[in-house]
């Protein structure tokens, strides 16, 4: 009988997996030892790809399917992976994958290692198929030949760094928003909403109560969820706002700081000064003649 089960060995693959003198490399540099590729590759129309690890692998493996379809099993859950769905598989968890015989999937995948390696990839998504944007997956493609393109040309410390600087920002850019629940996405759109109120009132007057009101919630509730996203209490957020504001006002405009108090709807010049000492460290006047560039 004819085992039709390949773990590589497409047409047009792409593969490369770094020895281990680059191992050593990657995680004694200090600029690297965080997070590193060990393996990437590419298989287009991978048919009868199949991999099976009772005890997992000892890193990160994400799989990236950009045509076709295939199936992963993980933690006793068989799930389908179609076109634009991403996958992460933690390291030491048993797993089992592979393409569908109909119409196998093309999969883009790399392996990644290092102390830190597992802040990018949040507990939630693990083993769970995520869909990119298309803007998205057309950078996770270009982030992989640019990649590639580095590892095909030697070992070479400058090399590596750049492919882990790379692979960070692709991950960074991909899983950062994964990190959040339904629930704490809500609240940050609802704090970004706050925000662009604060920014659309700039140069006039907002009170706690309004901005809660127009977000639907409870002066408390809002303080705390607002507060749980920035650092800071809302009227302390459009306060530095307003400041920030002043400072581009002094850079670029001849007004005088009495000026642009009142354009920016404070109506104590002295309370202006105050709070613009407090917040970036020096006076208003002295700002304006500090050298900048």
């Amino acid at each position: 009988m004819i085992n039709l089960k390949k773990s590589d060995g497409f047409r047009h693959q792409k593969i490369i997996v770094l020895p281990e003198s680059a191992l050593q490399d990657l995680v004694q540099h200090p600029l690297t030892q965080s997070m590193f590729v060990t393996d990437i590759g590419f298989f287009p129309r991978a048919q009868y790809h199949y991999r099976e690890r009772e005890g997992g692998c000892d890193s990160y493996i994400v799989l990236f399917c950009i045509g076709g379809k295939g199936w992963i099993s993980y933690k006793g859950e068989h799930q389908k992976i179609e076109k634009n769905n991403i996958i992460v598989l933690p390291p030491n968890i048993g797993h089992t994958y592979g393409s569908d015989e109909q119409d196998p999937w093309s999969i883009y995948w790399f392996h990644i290692k290092g102390k830190n390696s597992s802040y990018y990839f949040p507990e939630h998504i693990l083993g769970q198929g995520v869909i990119l944007p298309p803007n998205q997956g057309q950078r996770f493609i270009e982030i992989f030949y640019e990649c590639y393109g580095l590892l095909e040309r030697g070992y070479y410390i400058n090399n590596l760094i750049g492919v882990t600087q790379a692979m960070g920002h692709l991950l960074s850019h991909i899983f950062i928003h994964q990190r959040q629940s339904s629930v704490e996405l809500i609240n940050h759109d609802m704090v970004e909403y706050a925000i662009q109120i604060m920014l659309d009132h700039i140069e006039s007057s907002l009170t706690l109560k309004e901005l809660a009101e127009q977000t639907n919630l409870s002066k408390p509730h809002f303080i705390q969820v607002f507060k749980k996203q920035t650092g800071y209490t809302p009227i302390d957020y459009y306060l530095r706002l307003k400041i920030q504001r002043a400072c581009q006002y002094l850079d670029l405009s001849e007004w005088t700081v009495k000026e642009i108090c009142i354009q920016l709807g404070f109506n104590d010049p002295y309370y202006f000064s105050r709070l613009f000492r407090k917040i970036m460290g020096l006076s208003p006047s002295k700002y304006r003649s500090r050298k900048k560039g």
